[in-house]
């Protein structure tokens, strides 16, 4: 299992992706997307299926995201892949 910090830089937020909602590695897929999909009941192997261009610690990296929001951690400062 990758490491949480590891895990929370596959996290992106790009004001000019999702209106700067939290997408995955920079690839216009939204976290909430991903919980919403596990939420319905479909399994992390069926999402992989469906969308190809995920890895399983992208699946990791969205649920560690909802946790740390949950639980009240800092999430909502993540830098975009590339900087600024």
């Amino acid at each position: 299992m990758a490491a949480a910090a590891e895990l929370m830089d596959r996290i992106t937020v790009r004001q000019d992706v999702f209106g700067g909602k939290p997408i995955i590695r920079d690839l216009r897929m939204a976290v909430e997307h991903v919980l919403g999909m596990l939420a319905a009941g479909e399994s992390s192997e069926t999402i992989l299926r469906e969308h190809p261009v995920l890895e399983p610690e992208d699946i990791q990296a969205c649920l560690l995201y909802a946790h740390r929001c949950i639980a009240g951690a800092d999430v909502h400062e993540r830098l975009p892949v590339g900087g600024a």
